[in-house]
Formats: structure tokens, sequence, C-alpha cells
């Protein structure tokens, strides 16, 4: 054989081994990225919203209290299951509501805002129930209130740390990796006040949020 058949033989081979360890490596990453697809879920849902009253005094020594009103927002969840039974949320919880502050000496001021909560936490899958996947779940984040452009009264944005649990459960509806998810969630954070010291009572808000809509399973 000429040393250019053999030089020829060699490139085809070395080639050869190049291309097959890279399809190798394309198909391992592929599965890799198939499998954790496999593992999660989106969901978009409708939520009611119903915040507590809290009353306080501020740093004038002057009653406060607060009210908010009663509100539906939308709730979109992204959930990856490592392994039944646990695995791990991220939600987005968005609303508009107005933030009525009664003050014993200055009258009534009402601010309406826009709360976006951000939050993540631990899903665990519980037993199914007649037909029914049962979760319970809990986690941690930050809740942004805005004031809108015209009802906000120029007040500034203001984030609280928030804490949350919730439990439900979930069926497929129209196909094995489409279904509904039924929830009831609570929240928990400081009243906002805007920055505002002379709204600032520094109470806990609680937020009640029974939710309901459509999952995909990927």
């Amino acid at each position: 054989m000429s040393k250019l058949c053999r030089a020829f033989l060699l490139a085809g081979l070395g080639l050869a081994s190049v291309l097959s360890t890279s399809a190798y490596a394309q198909t391992s990453t592929t599965k890799r990225l198939a499998k954790h697809i496999d593992r999660m879920d989106f969901a978009l849902q409708g939520a009611y919203v119903s915040h507590s009253s809290v009353n306080g005094t501020n740093y004038l020594h002057e009653k406060v209290d607060q009210s908010v009103s009663t509100t539906f927002g939308a709730l979109v969840q992204l959930r990856y299951t490592i392994k039944p039974p646990v695995g791990f949320e991220f939600n987005w919880n968005y609303s508009r509501s107005t933030q009525t502050y009664v003050r014993s000496k200055e009258g009534t001021l009402t601010v309406q805002a826009t709360p976006n909560e951000f939050t993540g936490g631990y899903v665990y899958h519980g037993p199914e129930i007649a037909g029914i996947m049962t979760f319970a779940s809990a986690g941690v984040g930050s809740t942004d209130y805005k004031p809108t452009r015209f009802g906000g009264v120029g007040l500034l944005p203001q984030w609280r740390l928030t804490y949350y649990y919730g439990f439900g459960g979930e069926m497929p509806v129209f196909t094995p990796n489409i279904g509904i998810r039924v929830q009831f969630r609570q929240a928990f954070h400081k009243a906002p006040d805007f920055g505002a010291n002379y709204l600032q009572i520094e109470k806990q808000n609680t937020t009640i949020e029974p939710a309901f809509g459509f999952y995909v399973h990927f």
C-alpha cells in the first residue's frame, strides 16, 4: 500500500472516530436533556386573592387601619420533580388591588398597586385518591408591590419577604400529559407601606389564594 493510501486510510479512521464520539456525546446530551424535561410541568391558574386587614400605630403615634380589596389574579407555576415524591416549584402570582389606609388624624388614603409574588419552594407529591394526585408545597421568596401609574399617588415600589404554603390535587383530563390542578395557598408578609413612614405599622399580612387551572406535563 502506498504512503498516500495509508495516509488517507488513517485520516479516514480518525475522522470516523471523531464523528462517532461526537454523535455519542450528542446522543448522550440529548437523552439527559429529555430526562430533565420529562420531570417538568407548567401550570396556568386563576386565583381568588383575599387579604387580611391589619392595624397599628405609625411613628407619629397615629392609629392606621389598613385593608386591601379582594381581587382575582393569575398564578403561573413551573415544577420539577426530581423523583416521586420530592420536587421543586417556581411561582409567579400577579394581581391588582387597592390598599386603603385610614389614619385617625389625616383621613383615608387609597393606593392602587400590582403585587407580583416571586417564590420558590419544595413540593411533596402525596398519594393518589380517587384518581387525584395530591400534593403539598412550601417555600419563600418576595412580593413586589408596584403602585400603578395613575392610582399609586406617587408612592414608590416596595419588596416584601414572603413565605407560603399550599396543598391541592391534580388529575389528567384531556391526555395523560394535560389536566386540571386545584389548590389552596396562603402567603405571609409584612403589610406594604411603600416606604412612607406615615403608613408604616410593621404588621404581618396574610393572603388566602384558592386557585384553579390547567397544567401541562412535558
